[in-house]
């Protein structure tokens, strides 16, 4: 009965999930007929079903040759990834593999069979993936290869470093997610369904990056703190506690959100890029595959702001809600609309006395001026007092069939979040 008085609470979700499932979804993740592929490029598919919750949908969804270069690309970044969080690999083979990897993509038998971790099938079987990757044009190849070589590097520093400064906060998070935005940026341009420009602005790509993996962090801490992983600025959190630890105990909570909302604020001055990015896209795919994540983090922002369960649980997103923004964020006048709500959601919980306040309400002050609604999309959560009393009733009568419902999309909705 709890999801029942969840839903009771959102009728929109109902809707929406139903909306979603009955064929709704088809519209942003059309199906992709792989019965068409040659052996490798299935075999490579399953590999991106089975390692990503997220992205698998919406890489099979782009347009064209894109597609084949974006799931090669994915899966040679997971790869890289797997090695550099075996933690069974002793750092004196690791620092080498993580500078040497790109180079295996043109070793045909190069693979890697020690590895402990639950994705270390794209490892065993690389031989598949690097010889897909050969297969594709050379202007996607000289992407892949060299934001490999890049992310290597970049893992490797940050083996045994720590995360001191903003400086490097941002460094960090350029490496591991900044880059994507970069390669992937870099493919759009490639496949010609989108300008060179797009390609060319890595500020704005990195910025991309930045933004989802800042609110990673951010939403991660206690799971980073339970697994002995730190990625929180200590110039920030040490001017709250002694050690990062600390702002997980009871007595500090006060302390500890304001050290969230200091966090959360550096994390929103990407979202005038994020706006510009997206305002130049014009393939649909394309656009569909880049604004999901965006607009998944600043709602997810939203619910961490200011919000003491960061530091004691697990804060996600309703996937009612999670299915909304992706039926939604089709088009850049609907993302300002759903980036213009959550912001406002988020000045609405500003305390007075927050040591951030100013800095959160100019940032805010600044998408605002990006994003003032200039249609319906503004208005998009009014429901009439009919439709709510019909959504309550249709909730009351069909709760067990929308549980199971709710568990079929639960897998993609929830690696939207990650």
């Amino acid at each position: 009965m709890e999801l029942l008085r969840k839903w009771l609470g959102h009728p929109e979700d109902i809707y929406n999930l139903l909306r979603f499932k009955m064929g709704g979804y088809r519209a942003v993740m059309p199906r992709m007929d792989t019965d068409s592929l040659g052996c490798g490029l299935r075999t490579c598919y399953r590999y991106l079903n089975q390692t990503s919750r997220s992205f698998a949908a919406v890489i099979q969804a782009l347009d064209g040759e894109l597609r084949h270069a974006v799931c090669i690309f994915y899966l040679v970044l997971r790869a890289l990834d797997t090695v550099e969080d075996d933690m069974s690999i002793p750092l004196d083979v690791k620092v080498p593999m993580l500078h040497e990897f790109h180079s295996h993509l043109y070793q045909p038998d190069w693979k890697y069979t020690e590895s402990k971790e639950k994705d270390r099938q794209v490892l065993e079987d690389f031989p598949t993936i690097s010889m897909e990757f050969r297969n594709l044009s050379k202007v996607y190849q000289d992407v892949i290869s060299d934001i490999c070589h890049k992310m290597g590097v970049g893992m490797a520093e940050f083996l045994e470093k720590k995360v001191d400064s903003q400086h490097e906060w941002d460094k960090y998070c350029h490496y591991v997610a900044g880059l994507v935005g970069i390669g992937l940026s870099r493919l759009f341009s490639a496949s010609e369904l989108e300008d060179s420009i797009v390609g060319q602005d890595t500020d704005l790509a990195n910025s991309m990056g930045l933004f989802l993996q800042k609110t990673n962090i951010i939403r991660d801490y206690l799971e980073d703190q339970l697994e002995g992983r730190e990625f929180w600025p200590r110039e920030v959190w040490s001017r709250y506690a002694k050690k990062l630890s600390d702002l997980a105990k009871p007595e500090n909570i006060d302390v500890a959100v304001q050290c969230l909302n200091e966090l959360i604020t550096n994390a929103l001055h990407h979202v005038p890029d994020v706006l510009t990015y997206l305002s130049r896209l014009k393939n649909q795919s394309v656009f569909n595959f880049c604004a999901i994540p965006q607009v998944m983090a600043i709602a997810t922002l939203a619910a961490c702001y200011n919000n003491k369960q960061v530091f004691r649980g697990v804060v996600k997103i309703r996937k009612g809600q999670a299915v909304t923004l992706m039926m939604d964020a089709t088009n850049i006048q609907a993302v300002k609309a759903i980036m213009y709500q959550y912001v406002e959601e988020i000045y609405q919980k500003i305390p007075s006395t927050d040591p951030s306040s100013n800095k959160t309400q100019q940032v805010i002050a600044s998408i605002r001026a990006m994003s003032l609604p200039s249609s319906p999309m503004a208005s998009r959560h009014h429901y009439s007092p009919i439709y709510l009393s019909c959504a309550m009733l249709l909730a009351a009568l069909s709760w067990q069939y929308l549980s199971t419902l709710s568990k079929a999309t639960e897998e993609y909705v929830q690696g939207g979040q990650n």
